[in-house]
């Protein structure tokens, strides 16, 4: 059974203006997703910046995710790292406070071959009992998992259910349907691609624009899976624009600009990631008008 189906939230880490994690603000931001129909939360992922949290925050911020929560969606927490004894680490902390699923990117820098990556992600899987997804984003990592080491772990590995594909390839992505046949729950990392991935047999969307936009997000993919196609592509297009502008510099700084501007008080990002330039935001600002959230 899918850990979930439909729009899942990508969800930002906000943040004091000195840096620190501000939870009373996370709690308000997990509210405003439940309230609007998000399927499930996604926590400690790219979006999230959990390659700049301490190993502490990032644990404390998975189990105040949960915590809040308490049960109405499922969470999915993201424990990957490029040091496989530091992924069990996290992974079997995370288990310990209730996650409904993990998120595990591919090992960055390193750079490991497609057996690396099965003896990575299994050594994972092996420590823990809930279900995983690997996350594929080539962009971020410098490393592919490719649609036969997908299928491979899904099959030989019991909890290892699924793929956030981020390549962008929707030929790659095609191929990885068409030899899973079904073993592989496929959710997009990329907010323009939903309607094309689930048409492929995806399940939903792993989304940054969910932060900004969670009731949209998810009509994109209910639609969809209602059969109601032509409703789901309508809202895709009308979207574009605005996925385009969250997207004009590294994620996440354009989504924090884009909460901050709501009035949702996402804060800053940690360095190195530096605030947002001015062209940019007026060209956020301009597509958040456009699609009626500002």
């Amino acid at each position: 059974m899918a850990i979930f189906k439909g729009a899942g939230v990508a969800i930002v880490t906000p943040m004091q203006e000195d840096g620190t994690v501000n939870y009373e603000q996370f709690a308000r931001l997990v509210e405003f997703q439940v309230e609007n129909g998000t399927d499930a939360i996604i926590v400690c992922g790219t979006t999230g910046e959990a390659s700049t949290l301490t190993h502490e925050e990032h644990l404390e911020v998975i189990r105040y995710c949960v915590e809040q929560v308490a049960g109405r969606v499922p969470v999915i927490a993201g424990t990957g790292s490029n040091c496989t004894q530091t992924a069990v680490y996290l992974s079997t902390e995370a288990e310990k406070y209730g996650v409904d699923g993990l998120l595990l990117v591919s090992p960055y820098y390193n750079k490991a071959t497609q057996k690396g990556l099965y003896a990575h992600f299994k050594a994972v899987a092996d420590a823990v009992k809930v279900p995983i997804l690997l996350y594929n984003v080539p962009s971020r990592t410098g490393c592919n998992i490719l649609p036969e080491t997908v299928v491979r772990l899904c099959r030989e590995v019991e909890n290892i259910v699924g793929v956030k594909e981020a390549s962008g390839n929707i030929s790659q992505i095609a191929h990885l349907a068409a030899i899973g046949q079904g073993c592989v729950d496929i959710y997009s990392g990329n907010d323009d691609q939903i309607v094309p991935l689930m048409a492929l047999g995806g399940l939903g969307v792993i989304s940054v624009l969910s932060n900004v936009a969670p009731a949209q997000t998810h009509a994109i993919c209910q639609k969809f899976l209602e059969g109601d196609v032509e409703g789901s592509r309508r809202e895709q297009l009308r979207a574009l624009e605005l996925c385009d502008a969250l997207f004009s510099e590294v994620n996440p700084i354009p989504v924090k600009k884009a909460l901050n501007l709501m009035g949702m008080e996402a804060g800053p990002a940690r360095m190195p990631l530096t605030p947002m330039e001015e062209t940019n935001v007026r060209k956020l600002e301009a597509a958040m008008r456009t699609y009626g959230i500002l």
